[in-house]
Order: C-alpha cells, then sequence, then structure tokens
C-alpha cells in the first residue's frame, strides 16, 4: 500500500502528503509579457508609453512566427525603437539552468530559472511522427500524490500565462534548429504533464491554451487537438474547461480504478471520488468531441492486477464505447523503493484485459529514464547538488 513507505522524494520518514488547493503569494510579480495580453491589450500597451500601436502586431508576428524576442532579430522595425519596443512587451522571464540529453538526443530537459528565482521543468521529445513539449504549469504542486517528485515539493507558485507559454518558444525554436537529433523539426504537440496541477492555475492556463491555438499574430497557431491538458481530477474545472470553446484533450491520472486505492495514490480522491471523476470526463468528451486519456501508472504489486484492469474496463464501458483511451505508463523504477514498474508479464496481462474488453489502451512510451525524466527530479538534483555546494 502507499502507506507501506514515506512519499516518493520525501526528506524525512514520518512525511506525509499535504493535499492544498491554496496558492501561496507570489514574491513579487512577474514582469508584463506580450503573451499575457491579447492583441488589441498589446497594442494598448504601446500607445500607453507613447509608442505606435501597430508596433505590437509586428512584436507578435517576430514572437510567435520567429520564435524570438531579441530587439536586434527584428530588422523590419526602426533601428530607434526596437530596444524600447522590445523591453516594453518582451522581457526576459526564464533562463536556462541545466540542459539534459537522453535517448539518442531525441530527449531534452530543460531546467529554467523564473524571475524570482522559482525553477521549473520542460521536456522535448522527438517521436517519429511528431515533436512533444511537455510544459509546467506550477512552480512544485499541492496535490500531494505520494509518488510523484513534484507531489512532494509542496506548491510554490502558479506561473504566469507568459512563463507557461516562454517554455513553449524556447521549444519551438530549439526544434527549429535542430537541437534534437534528426535535424529541424516543427513543434507539433504540447502536454501539460510537467510540474503542477494544470486545473489549479486554470485563469493562466486557458489563457495559455489561447496563445497557443490562436492563429498569428494571436499566437503560435497549434491545433487544439495537439494539446493535451492533464489533471488529477478536479471535477468542476473539468466541466468549466469543456465551456471553454478550446477542444484540448483531457487527460484524466487516474491511477487506479476502486476509491479505496485511489484515496491513498490521489489525495484529491477524498474530495471527488472515481465515480464522479468519470462522469465528468465522459461529459468534456459530449461537449467536446475529444476522446479522453485515462492516464494509469502501472506500480509493481499496487495498481497492476487483472482484476483492476476489468473494473477499469468495466466503469469506461458503462459509461459508453470509445470515448476513452488508457494509456498505461510503466513507472520510471526507483531503487529500493515500492514506487516501481510492474513486472512486463503483468503490464502485458493488464493491457490485454483492457483490450479484450474492448477499450483502446496504448503503453505509453516513456523518454528520459536515463536522466530522472519525472519531473521535479532534476529541480531537486540541483538543488541537492547546490545545498551540498554552499555547506562544504
Amino acid at each position: 500500500m502507499p502507506t507501506d513507505q514515506a512519499p516518493e522524494g520525501a526528506t524525512s520518514p514520518d512525511a506525509k502528503p499535504r493535499l492544498s488547493f491554496a496558492v501561496p503569494v507570489a514574491r513579487g510579480k512577474a514582469p508584463r509579457h506580450l503573451a499575457d495580453l491579447d492583441l488589441a491589450a498589446r497594442k494598448n500597451a504601446l500607445a500607453d508609453v507613447g509608442l505606435p500601436a501597430f508596433r505590437a502586431d509586428q512584436l507578435s508576428r517576430h514572437y510567435f512566427t520567429h520564435f524570438t524576442r531579441e530587439a536586434a532579430d527584428m530588422t523590419d522595425l526602426p533601428a530607434a525603437q526596437r530596444e524600447q519596443l522590445a523591453g516594453e512587451l518582451l522581457p526576459e522571464l526564464i533562463t536556462e539552468v541545466r540542459a539534459l540529453r537522453a535517448d539518442g538526443g531525441r530527449t531534452i530537459k530543460h531546467l529554467w530559472e523564473l524571475h524570482d528565482g522559482v525553477r521549473v521543468e520542460s521536456v522535448l521529445m522527438r517521436y517519429r511522427e511528431r515533436t512533444t513539449l511537455c510544459v509546467s504549469s506550477q512552480a512544485g504542486c499541492g496535490m500531494a500524490c505520494p509518488f510523484c517528485a513534484t507531489g512532494q515539493m509542496g506548491l510554490t507558485r502558479n506561473l504566469s500565462t507568459a512563463e507557461i507559454i516562454e517554455q513553449v518558444r524556447h521549444a519551438a525554436l530549439a526544434s527549429q534548429r535542430g537541437d534534437l537529433t534528426g535535424g529541424p523539426a516543427r513543434l507539433s504537440n504540447v502536454v501539460f504533464m510537467g510540474m503542477g496541477e494544470p486545473m489549479v492555475n486554470y485563469k493562466n492556463v486557458v489563457a495559455a491554451l489561447r496563445r497557443m491555438t490562436d492563429p498569428a499574430p494571436e499566437g503560435f497557431g497549434l491545433s487544439a487537438r495537439s494539446i493535451t491538458v492533464s489533471t488529477v481530477g478536479l471535477v468542476p474545472l473539468i466541466r468549466r474547461l469543456a465551456g471553454e470553446g478550446i477542444p484540448v484533450t483531457l487527460a484524466v491520472s487516474l491511477h487506479a480504478p476502486d476509491d479505496g486505492l485511489r484515496d491513498e495514490l490521489i489525495p484529491v480522491n477524498s474530495k471527488w471520488k472515481v465515480d464522479e471523476l468519470l462522469d465528468a470526463a465522459h461529459d468534456y468528451f459530449e461537449a467536446t468531441g475529444r476522446r479522453v486519456s485515462i492516464e494509469y501508472a502501472l506500480i509493481k504489486d499496487m495498481n497492476d492486477h487483472a482484476w483492476r484492469a476489468q473494473l477499469l474496463a468495466d466503469e469506461l464501458n458503462r459509461r459508453g464505447r470509445g470515448w476513452a483511451h488508457v494509456n498505461p505508463i510503466p513507472l520510471n523504477p526507483t531503487p529500493g523503493s515500492i514506487w516501481t514498474c510492474s513486472e512486463p508479464d503483468v503490464q502485458d496481462r493488464f493491457v490485454d484485459t483492457l483490450r479484450q474488453a474492448g477499450v483502446t489502451t496504448t503503453v505509453r512510451d516513456t523518454r528520459g529514464s536515463d536522466i530522472d525524466g519525472a519531473c521535479g527530479q532534476l529541480a531537486a538534483e540541483v538543488l541537492g547538488q547546490e545545498r551540498s555546494r554552499t555547506q562544504q
């Protein structure tokens, strides 16, 4: 059971996960950025400081189509105004602390530092038919899932819309430059599966979704179908997202089909039970036409039983056929921990049970296990190294 060991990443053996929806007050507001504003607000911001409002279109095109915030790159702007224009709406929001490569150069994990010293992670991954970025929406997380390194950090603060979008811009630029093995590529997919619970940062996440999907010069012009928002199950906000008119894919981090185990694995289940969550997920499918992804981390001897696979299939099929797609996720193994991956034959039996019940099932292609791929692990490692150096 999850209570048999201290939570993943905990600093003491008696540590217990503490679920929290409260967002700490940030230590200073992030500088105003073009990506925080819609196009009309960008024009107003320039006009307020005596600059031509129409320059907002040009700045936006440089940012969202050329992926640059450097004034020197904007040769179609008057030389005398470039620095001032960029300074007004394109401040530096995130800086690279460390970048690690894995999977033969097809995966790059970044640790970023924000304006207030807070750090977050993103992961850029190249597949055969797509290039995907996993973004963070919060620094830390308050959902306290015991097998998640980020969940044991607690929540530091929400990211601003622009801090989320800057992760996307850097990834789009890195893809275009050919930083990933295989040469230049186009960033095609974004998943909100990094640090944080996106629904707790609802306002800024939805604004970021609009920047991603709006055509230039409003945004990046990505298809909503290529964006996934993951949640542990904040039911009222799932229902609210269904009405936003942005038909992104919803991913539900379920990890157990029964309340007895899910209460322990996902503390928010104490507030919204499995039935309520799956009802909301099905209603999201009905409202948007987008098939829901059911995320299920397979944990050895804990949630990987064939009878749980059958129960999951029964719960999904009870609400209809074809509305959900299950993604079993082999957990990155942690030596000496109860949080480790299922045996191959157990995983196969779990997957076969779902498929025989008519549930579309695809085992997640995990990336970055050799660089602590799960979000939060790199941030914790770097912080530990820095503390060690200061104590020497």
